[in-house]
């Protein structure tokens, strides 16, 4: 398993009305998360995508517990659970306040595009071997 923790401050653009974070920033939150799991594997987006390899989601969701506030620093909790086959690759996150306190779940799945053909296609081999220490 890939087990990925990155820290952040709400800033308070992406605050609404009530002061909340703004629900739809989570996306990007994820991201940021995904973005640093990647880093475990020993590539970045820049470098697959240099290969020729595009990863867009497909799906996501979450599930909303607490919110979070302007300057609140919050973790967000990276897993990848199994190693991916395929054509797909499913996150799943949780992202936590500085007491721990659990605000929401969520899952992402990305799927591999060839640059080239824009099409589907399977994982490269490089890129499940870096994989394998993990699982």
């Amino acid at each position: 398993m890939i087990r990925s923790e990155t820290k952040l401050r709400v800033r308070y653009g992406e605050t609404d009305q009530m002061g909340y974070a703004y629900y739809g920033v989570y996306a990007q939150y994820y991201e940021v998360g995904r973005v640093e799991a990647m880093r475990l594997l020993g590539f970045s987006y820049k470098d697959v995508e240099a290969r020729g390899i595009l990863m867009p989601v497909i799906e996501f969701s979450v599930n909303y517990k607490k919110p979070a506030f302007y300057d609140d620093e919050i973790t967000i909790i990276t897993f990848l659970k199994e190693k991916p086959t395929g054509i797909r690759i499913p996150f799943e996150y949780e992202c936590r306040n500085a007491a721990g306190e659990l605000l929401n779940t969520g899952k992402v799945t990305l799927v591999c595009i060839d640059k080239a053909t824009n099409k589907m296609c399977k994982l490269p081999p490089w890129f499940l071997a870096a994989f394998d220490p993990f699982f």
